[in-house]
């Protein structure tokens, strides 16, 4: 018997009778103070990304005034969003995607306490390839959106499904701590927190 089976062996004996875990509770912090939205905008702010005050009839303009070339939009994105000429990702290879300027998506909440926007790959955020590889990220957040805490957005969120959690442009750090943008993804993020005072 060499060292592989010998470790494999152990292994199985000691998942043979695997205890049964017990049920997480879940019932903590269930009372939520009201959301911050200037505390959200601060903290994007923050993180360098650029926060938009538009009206929902305004996303496509504004979103043509910040990019100048080819936007990728995911399948269920409102087509009143969606900026004249946006390819729509029906399958777009990796490399189509990748030369595109920018992403324009939705999201499925955010936490003012962390300024963390999450996408859980829901129609109108598609899949989460087109939100890593192109240059830009754009987001569209309605107001109703936006949680105080992470432990209000994780209860609103379905844990099977692929979340993204963005807090701010991709950025890493090295030993000197020199910041580096664009690592992981995206360098440059714009918010689109859509607001019914803005005019159009």
């Amino acid at each position: 018997m060499n060292s592989r089976e010998l470790i494999l062996g152990r292994v199985r004996a000691a998942l043979r009778d695997e205890p049964v875990p017990a049920p997480v509770p879940r019932e903590y912090r269930r009372s939520f103070p009201a959301a911050d939205l200037e505390l959200l905008v601060s903290r994007l702010i923050d993180y360098k990304a650029e926060v938009h005050r538009v009206g929902e009839d305004a996303v496509a303009a504004t979103v043509s005034g910040i990019v100048g070339g080819t936007v990728v939009v995911p399948e269920g994105l409102p087509v009143s969003w969606r900026p004249a000429g946006a390819l729509v990702d029906e399958d777009l290879a990796p490399d189509r995607i990748a030369a595109a300027d920018a992403v324009l998506t939705a999201a499925a909440v955010a936490v003012a306490e962390t300024g963390t926007i999450v996408l859980d790959a829901s129609p109108d955020q598609g899949r989460r390839i087109i939100s890593l590889l192109p240059d830009t990220h754009l987001i569209v957040l309605r107001p109703e959106q936006v949680v105080a805490s992470v432990p209000e957005a994780v209860a609103r969120l379905d844990p099977s499904r692929p979340l993204t959690w963005i807090s701010g442009p991709s950025a890493t750090s090295d030993i000197e701590l020199n910041r580096v943008e664009g690592v992981h993804g995206p360098r440059h993020l714009h918010v689109l927190l859509l607001d019914r005072t803005a005019a159009g």
